[in-house]
């Protein structure tokens, strides 16, 4: 089955203080991002690149998109593998290293997913779901760097 799925956003930048872009420093990093029917996302470059720091910036916004992906797969193989998940959290983080000509690239991300299962007998087979959930996000293999996981699995108390 290789079916095709397209998606649409749109950005405005907001960050014409007047003069547009006549000097590095004159202009502002701040846009938003929009989708038909969800509210829009305020953002702006990292503040080491003159941007506004209380705005997303697009390296939190692709740890962001790596550590959605894994859980939402990560979620879908729970369920199928009869896995009781009754909650999940990330700690997400990357590096990124900037070139010598002003560019840059990430190296790796690392998903630290907390799982928190139902029932002792489930922490085997909800830790090796990861690896299958890795499989599975499309963000994750999309990207030209390691996204590696470190999960850890927890029993519900009560």
């Amino acid at each position: 089955m290789n079916l095709e799925h397209n998606y649409a956003v749109s950005l405005q930048w907001t960050g014409n203080r007047g003069t547009g872009t006549s000097d590095y420093r004159a202009y502002g990093r701040d846009h938003t991002l929009s989708t038909d029917g969800k509210h829009p996302i305020e953002g702006s470059a990292d503040r080491t690149f003159h941007g506004d720091a209380d705005r997303w910036n697009p390296e939190e916004l692709l740890l962001a998109a790596l550590s959605q992906c894994h859980m939402l797969s990560y979620l879908h193989v729970a369920a199928s593998r009869g896995i009781i998940v009754t909650d999940y959290a990330d700690a997400a983080v990357g590096t990124m290293r900037q070139t010598a000509d002003g560019g840059g690239h990430f190296t790796s991300v690392t998903l630290r997913p907390v799982v928190t299962v139902a029932d002792e007998g489930m922490v085997e087979a909800a830790t090796d779901a990861h690896r299958e959930a890795s499989g599975k996000c499309f963000i994750a293999s999309s990207v030209n760097f390691p996204v590696l996981h470190v999960p850890r699995v927890v029993v519900e108390e009560g």
